[in-house]
């Protein structure tokens, strides 16, 4: 478990945005994956996605390190924002934009 713990510790840190999804930003495996996908590639904020499907140690791995139960799971800056809901409802309210601004991460504003 630690080696999952600190390989996922070390993605979160040396990462601006990263997306623990099932599947790829290219070719995402489950709806909620694609839907967190889509606002940020509609954002053109520059993120690394982590197919967890490739690794049943990862996918275990990254919900004992939020402690959340679900994937995808969306961190900025090293901090644990949420799943596909929270990303989604900050995203319409304009929170997600506001965040990545506040950390300095380009994005386009939402219209």
């Amino acid at each position: 478990m630690t080696d999952a713990h600190s390989q996922i510790d070390n993605e979160v840190k040396s990462n601006d945005v990263v997306l623990f999804m099932k599947g790829t930003p290219q070719f995402p495996q489950c709806g909620f994956s694609g839907q967190v996908v889509q606002i940020l590639n509609y954002l053109g904020v520059p993120y690394k996605g982590i197919n967890v499907l490739e690794d049943p140690a990862l996918r275990d791995g990254i919900k004992a390190y939020s402690n959340w139960p679900t994937i995808p799971q969306l961190y900025v800056k090293g901090e644990f924002i949420g799943g596909c809901d929270i990303t989604r409802e900050m995203f319409q309210a304009g929170e997600l934009q506001q965040l990545f601004a506040e950390k300095g991460i380009q994005a386009k504003s939402a219209a």
